[in-house]
């Protein structure tokens, strides 16, 4: 493994490009649009200037990490070489399908597929490509350059050889990988989710506020974030998607998105990256600002 292609250049494609670079990886960053390029090289920038500042890594470091990162809005040309391909695009069947068929198209014969799906089936994804053994996903967890773990999801056909390879990776990456099986959801959002939309529930049924729906958890499970304010950070958009996913795969109404969160969704209210969900974020602090309208 030499050459990483991190298709989408979002939160996570660039905190994916990210610690692939500081691992001394070649990675070539795609994204569609110059200025989505523009702004996650800003954000891996100023990522690694706060490494620097807790003494974290060197400048030099940095830069050479910097370096390594090739930006690119050709597809084609971006996998061209590529040892491995990490997607990281809209959490959408339709956009994910698509990019597997030209990945599978344009890549070479010895590349790896992976996929940062939270929820999407691998076996699906690697179904649209002629090398369903050489598909597997990644699901790293946000922020990528923080958190430790990455679900490793084997798909159906996902061979024993590529498997190895990516828990193998995965800790060179100074990553704690977890192998697991192709069911919606996998483990993290399975498990995550469900409490997720309770949660949110519990506050349109008008049993408690937000701040003390998250004080409760904080306090009372020991959870660094609560999951509203977790939600927020996710992206409300995100979490209404995975709960989509996994009640049309399972088929069991407790997977259902309740009201609350889809109207929330569809008012554009959508966590962190739009400055509004459970809590405000307009000023670098933090208000409720869930109207009476939304929990009833």
């Amino acid at each position: 493994m030499k050459n990483i292609t991190v298709i989408g250049s979002g939160t996570m494609g660039n905190g994916i490009a990210h610690v692939f670079a500081m691992a001394g990886y070649e990675v070539n960053l795609f994204d569609i649009f110059d200025a989505a390029l523009e702004k996650a090289m800003s954000t891996i920038g100023k990522n690694l200037d706060r490494m620097v500042s807790k003494g974290s890594i060197t400048e030099v470091e940095k830069d050479a990490a910097l370096k390594r990162i090739i930006l690119c809005n050709d597809l084609k040309k971006s996998v061209e070489d590529a040892d491995l391909v990490v997607e990281a695009a809209t959490e959408n069947w339709e956009l994910k399908s698509k990019i597997f068929k030209d990945l599978d198209e344009y890549s070479p014969e010895k590349t790896i597929l992976a996929s940062n799906t939270s929820s999407i089936s691998i076996t699906k994804l690697a179904a649209a490509t002629k090398r369903p053994q050489k598909v597997i996903g990644m699901h790293f967890m946000n922020p990528v350059p923080v958190m430790k773990l990455v679900e490793i999801i084997r798909g159906f056909n996902t061979s024993d050889e590529v498997t190895r390879i990516t828990m193998d990776l995965s800790v060179k990456l100074g990553k704690s990988p977890v192998e697991v099986n192709d069911y919606p959801g996998f483990v993290a959002n399975r498990i995550l989710m469900p409490m997720i939309n309770e949660a949110i529930m519990t506050l349109s049924e008008g049993v408690a506020g937000v701040y003390e729906i998250d004080t409760v958890m904080k306090l009372g499970m020991a959870h660094p974030m609560g999951p509203l304010q977790l939600a927020d950070f996710i992206g409300l958009d995100v979490c209404h998607a995975i709960l989509e996913v996994m009640h049309e795969g399972f088929g069991h109404p407790k997977y259902a998105p309740c009201q609350l969160l889809k109207k929330m969704v569809l008012a554009g209210k959508l966590g962190v990256k739009t400055k509004e969900g459970f809590y405000n974020y307009e000023g670098g602090f933090k208000e409720l600002v869930v109207s009476a309208y939304f929990t009833k």
